[in-house]
């Protein structure tokens, strides 16, 4: 009997990061053999989900919508609260406002489980980076973090399912420069909490997107409304 070829389950959220890290996916294991899970856990907009919706459709693969119910209050998740108008560095060190608790771990066990179904091996890809993790604002994007996931993940599905976290020494403008090389469909992205008609320019995410595509020296698809 044939072995089954492994099959690739990438978190998408229809962000920049998580499309350049299903762009890499594709690359090294043919559109056909990758799958694209997104979650939708109560975010305050659904612009991303959208997003990752067209992401899929341009490279014709499965896009499926998992569910939390429970997350944790946050700023993503509750639109009352206020977007901070300034960049990440800007922002104070330590916990991002805009952090949502364990929602990493909850969001690779969820496509764990689900990867875990494939009669054969996979490979979870995911979009965590460097500058994610810089200054402790996220600390579910780190080294440590990410390694214990992957560790706990491949045990707890009898070695079945990896984790591939292909940006997680990165900087956003690196990511970029990688998501170009790859022809990923970067326009079809979306970055922004505020999730109106266009990216507003002026939230943290917005200005992270637009310095990293000045450092990375390409082109910008992005619509700013400021």
């Amino acid at each position: 009997m044939n072995q089954l070829p492994t099959k690739v389950f990438a978190l998408l959220s229809g962000g920049l990061d998580s499309t350049v890290a299903l762009a890499r996916a594709v690359d090294e294991f043919g559109f056909q053999h990758v799958e694209a899970v997104s979650v939708n856990y109560g975010q305050r907009h659904v612009k991303e989900l959208d997003s990752a919706r067209a992401v899929c459709n341009y490279y014709d693969i499965p896009h499926h919508i998992m569910e939390i119910t429970d997350m944790p209050s946050s700023m993503l998740t509750d639109s009352s609260r206020a977007i901070p108008n300034a960049s990440y560095a800007d922002l104070p060190e330590g916990v991002s406002p805009t952090y949502v608790p364990f929602r990493n771990g909850q969001l690779l066990s969820k496509i764990a489980a689900k990867a875990s179904m494939y009669e054969g091996n996979s490979v979870i890809f995911a979009g965590m980076h460097a500058e994610d993790a810089a200054r402790d604002a996220y600390p579910d994007c780190n080294f440590q973090f990410l390694g214990a996931m992957a560790a706990a993940i491949y045990i707890g599905t009898y070695h079945k399912v990896r984790c591939n976290f292909p940006l997680v020494s990165m900087y956003k403008h690196e990511i970029v420069r990688m998501g170009y090389a790859l022809q990923a469909p970067l326009q079809h992205t979306w970055s922004c909490y505020a999730g109106g008609v266009l990216h507003c320019g002026t939230c943290p995410t917005c200005r992270a997107r637009k310095k990293a595509f000045q450092k990375a020296g390409v082109f910008d698809p992005t619509t700013y409304a400021a």
